[in-house]
C-alpha cells in the first residue's frame, strides 16, 4: 500500500521503516501535521497514518476521501481526535494500536510522582550550581500513602503494581474492573470515594465525552488539601483553569502532566526560540510544584518498535484481508470504549 505519514520526526521514520523490511510498503514521510491545508499532500494514497495531534474533523477526512483515501492506521491507543461518524460515511475503515508498552507510560507516571515527590528536578538544578542546600526539598515516605488510580485498562494496571511496590495502598475507579488490578490488593471505589481519600490521584483513562474535564472544580473539590495529581493520559482529561485555581488555593499538592488539552501547536517541536503564545500553558510554568514533559510518556525503544509493527501489520491485514486487525468502531464510540 502507498501510506503518507504525518507528523513524523528521525525517530518516527527509523521504527517504521525498520518494520517495513517484514511488510513491504511504500512510506511516504510528511514532516507536517495533518489538518485541512495540508490534507491535499495525501491525495492518491490508499492510506494515511495520523499521529495523536494531527486533526481529523469531518472537513479533513472528507478531503481525504476525496482524495481516494480507504484507510486510517492510527499510530496511537486514543482516537478522540477522529471523527468516527466522518469516516464511516465515507466508508474509510480507521486502525489504531490498541497496547504497545503499558510499561512505558506507566512507568513515566511512576517517575512524575517520584520527581515531584523528593524535587529531584529542582535538586538536580540546585546542585549544578554549586547548592547543597535541602530547604524546600522535603518530601514523604509513598509507603503506606494511598493512591487513587482512574483507569485500570492495561497501563493503570501496571501502575497500580508499581505503587504497591511502593507499598501503597491502591483505591481504584473503573467501570470494567480488571482481575489482575484485584490480585495485587486493588480495591474499586466509587469516583467521589476515591477523590476523597486519595493522597496521589492518577489518570489512566481514555478522552471521551463523558471524561472531558473529569477534572473540574468541582472534582478538586472532593480531593483532599494538598493531593498530587498526575496525568498520563489525555489532556482535555483535565480542565486547565480549575487546575490554575487549585493550584494557587493549595488544594493541589503538585501537579504532573506529560499531557496537555492544548498541547496541538506546542508538545513535539522545538520552541525554545520563541515566544510561547499560550497564556495558560504559561501560567502552568509558573509553579514551582508543576511538571510538564512533552507527551513522551511512551517514547521508549521498545513502545516505538510494538507501535510500528502493529502499525504496518494494521495495513497489511487491510490489504491481504487476513490477519487480525485493531479497528476503531463507532459503537465503541457511543459505548464508551476503553
Amino acid at each position: 500500500m502507498r501510506i503518507a505519514v504525518f507528523s513524523t520526526k528521525p525517530y518516527d521514520r527509523e521504527a517504521l521503516d525498520s518494520a517495513n523490511l517484514r511488510h513491504g510498503h511504500e512510506l511516504v514521510y510528511f514532516e507536517p501535521r495533518l489538518r485541512l491545508e495540508t490534507a491535499a499532500l495525501a491525495r492518491g494514497f490508499d492510506a494515511v497514518c495520523p499521529f495523536v495531534n494531527d486533526e481529523l474533523s469531518a472537513p479533513v477526512v472528507q478531503a481525504l476521501a476525496q482524495g481516494g483515501l480507504r484507510l486510517l492506521i492510527l499510530r496511537s491507543a486514543g482516537y478522540n481526535h477522529v471523527d468516527l461518524r466522518a469516516t464511516a460515511a465515507h466508508g474509510i475503515v480507521v486502525t489504531r494500536v490498541p497496547a504497545y508498552s503499558p510499561h512505558a507510560v506507566a512507568e513515566h507516571a511512576a517517575g512524575l510522582v517520584l520527581t515531584l515527590n523528593r524535587k529531584f528536578h529542582r535538586a538536580y538544578a540546585r546542585v549544578r550550581e554549586g547548592n547543597f542546600a535541602l530547604e524546600g526539598l522535603l518530601g514523604f515516605d509513598l509507603h503506606g500513602k494511598t493512591v487513587g488510580v482512574v483507569g485500570t485498562g492495561k497501563i493503570g494496571t501496571v501502575f497500580c503494581r508499581i505503587m504497591v511496590g511502593f507499598g501503597c495502598r491502591i483505591l481504584a475507579h473503573d467501570p470494567y474492573p480488571s482481575a489482575e488490578a484485584e490480585a495485587v490488593g486493588v480495591r474499586y471505589v466509587g469516583l467521589n470515594d476515591l477523590f476523597a481519600a486519595a493522597d496521589i490521584v492518577a489518570l489512566h483513562i481514555p478522552l471521551t465525552p463523558e471524561t472531558h474535564h473529569l477534572i473540574d472544580h468541582a472534582g478538586l473539590h472532593r480531593m483532599k488539601p494538598g493531593v498530587m495529581l498526575i496525568n498520563t493520559s489525555r489532556g482535555g482529561l483535565v480542565d486547565t483553569r480549575a487546575v490554575i485555581e487549585g493550584l494557587k488555593s493549595g488544594r493541589i499538592g503538585s501537579l504532573g502532566l506529560d499531557v496537555y488539552e492544548e498541547e496541538a501547536d506546542l508538545f513535539f517541536e522545538d520552541l525554545s526560540g520563541t515566544v510561547i503564545q499560550d497564556d495558560v500553558f504559561a501560567r502552568l510554568l509558573t509553579f514551582p510544584n508543576v511538571l510538564i514533559t512533552g507527551h513522551q510518556g511512551f517514547f521508549t525503544r521498545e513502545a516505538l518498535t510494538s507501535i510500528a509493527e502493529t502499525t504496518l501489520s494494521n495495513a497489511t491485514g487491510f490489504e491481504s484481508g487476513k490477519g487480525e486487525l485493531y479497528t476503531v468502531e463507532l459503537e465503541e464510540v457511543r459505548g464508551g470504549a476503553r
